[in-house]
């Protein structure tokens, strides 16, 4: 872990990671993969009960997981505060345990917090959102304390990608991934 330190403030790197949930993580991953700054994006499950869940245990929803993304950035070049924009424009915060078709706790909209300061960044983004009327429901988001971090399945990393004519990526990731990147220009 030194060495990483070291080496990061050498490049002038400085890493930070965040852990947003905000339905199928396949969406969530390809998106954050587009966003300048961010490194390193890894689907997973977090907020539950178990240990090691697999992916069929969360998809039960009795785990209490939520599908996530652990997102690895660059602070010099993105900020936590940026990477909650592109979250709450790239899925939809008002419906509770649900993302379209995706149905269940583990679709939860969810922030989960590692510290203080990234909780009152989250809090005060919500409220901002809201004094603003930006959507016309009420803003369902959980704001979680970080959990233990389980990874996905290899076969769920870059699924996007190595899958294109998946019927579910064609139908519900790639149309969100365009829009996503239409709105950078």
């Amino acid at each position: 872990m030194r060495l990483n330190l070291t080496i990061n403030k050498i490049n002038g790197l400085r890493m930070e990671k965040a852990y947003l949930a905000s339905g199928c993580f396949w969406c969530t991953e390809t998106i954050f993969d587009n966003v300048d700054g961010v490194t390193k994006v890894i689907p997973g499950y977090m907020g539950g009960t178990k240990i090691n869940p697999t992916y069929e245990e969360v998809c039960t929803g009795l785990t209490g997981h939520a599908e996530l993304v652990e997102i690895t950035y660059d602070t010099n070049l993105v900020s936590f505060k940026k990477l909650l924009e592109i979250f709450f424009k790239t899925h939809d915060p008002t419906t509770l345990n649900r993302q379209g078709n995706d149905i269940g706790t583990q679709y939860r909209s969810a922030i989960f917090f590692q510290n203080k300061n990234e909780l009152n960044i989250a809090k005060d983004f919500i409220s901002n959102l809201e004094s603003l009327d930006v959507f016309s429901n009420k803003i369902v988001t959980t704001l979680e304390e970080k959990t233990e971090f389980f990874e996905a399945e290899d076969y769920h990393k870059k699924y996007f990608y190595n899958n294109p004519e998946n019927m579910y990526c064609q139908m519900v990731v790639k149309p969100k991934v365009e829009k996503f990147l239409k709105s950078k220009d």
